[in-house]
Parts: C-alpha cells; sequence; structure tokens
C-alpha cells in the first residue's frame, strides 16, 4: 500500500513547525535551508502553501539523474536519493515539476523527502493539519472531494439555478 503526503493548502497558516522540526530530525539544527520540506509563501495574498514530494510513479527526477543516485522502491512507492552516489549536479532539482528538490546549503548535496521511514514529522507536528499523511488512493478522493467542495462554490454563485444570465 502507497502512502504519500497530502497538502490542504487553505489550512496552512505558514507558520512553518514542519520545516523546523523537519531540519531537526534530519540534521539536528533548526535550519529550514535543511529541511526536506519547503514553506511558499505569498504575504501580499495572505497565502502560504508547504511544497511536498510527490513520490511520482515516473519521477522525472530519477529520470534525469546521470549517476543512478535516484532510485524508487517498488513496493512502497518511495523516491530516495542515495547520497553516497550523489555528485551534486541538480539535474533532478531541474526536474522535478514541483520544486520539491533542494540543494544541502553545507555538503551542496541535493536532498528530498524520504517520507521519514514511514512517520513523517511534518504530517505530526502540523498545528493547523494541513500537511496529512495517507495512502495514495485516500489521498485522490480528497483531492476529488476538494474540488468538488471549490465547484459547489462556484454554482451557489448562480442565482436560482440558472445560467448566470439575466
Amino acid at each position: 500500500m502507497r502512502y504519500m503526503l497530502f497538502v490542504d493548502r487553505e489550512r496552512c497558516s505558514g507558520c512553518r513547525i514542519c520545516e523546523i522540526y523537519c531540519s531537526f530530525v534530519k540534521t539536528k539544527t533548526c535550519n529550514p535551508a535543511r529541511s526536506r520540506i519547503g514553506v511558499i509563501q505569498w504575504e501580499e495574498e495572505g497565502l502560504s502553501a508547504p511544497v511536498v514530494c510527490h513520490q511520482c510513479e515516473k519521477a522525472p527526477c530519477l529520470l534525469e539523474c546521470p549517476v543512478k543516485a535516484i532510485s524508487k522502491d517498488q513496493a512502497s512507492g518511495l523516491v530516495s536519493i542515495d547520497q553516497n552516489v550523489c555528485i551534486g549536479c541538480r539535474e533532478c532539482l531541474t526536474a522535478c515539476p514541483f520544486g520539491a528538490i533542494s540543494v544541502d546549503p553545507v555538503d551542496n548535496k541535493v536532498f528530498k523527502c524520504d517520507l521519514c521511514g514511514g512517520e513523517p514529522w511534518c504530517a505530526r507536528v502540523c498545528p493547523t493539519g494541513a500537511i496529512r499523511f495517507s495512502m495514495a488512493d485516500r489521498v485522490a478522493f480528497l483531492r476529488r472531494r476538494e474540488a468538488v467542495g471549490n465547484s459547489a462554490g462556484l454554482v451557489k454563485t448562480i442565482p436560482d439555478g440558472t445560467s448566470g444570465g439575466e
């Protein structure tokens, strides 16, 4: 059964607790630049969103790595980077469509979320529940539900069930 992180952008407060815990668990430092999760903030709009690895089925990062430092566990779906093989070329960083790969400012090698061995700290400590760890099919259900909820809001704006005309 494949698990992945689900991000509900509507719930993210921008507190960045997920980044602090991640960096501490992985590097024993409280340094968001070394976190495997990143929170992007749009200050003017008052929006924040965690950026996470999607553990892609056909991972572009894996396909672009010239030294095969990136692999995918077929049973769990986890895409991981072997730091002993990585040469720091950053090809995977540019290949990732989600911006989920970063460069460690200490060793200049790339890194990404490894789901903390199946118990991701970011999901455990998120105070608003914006980050959840769930089965992939459950994540798909939550995404569909979110989309329907957004569509329902649009339908409510149409008066008397008409097509919007006067």
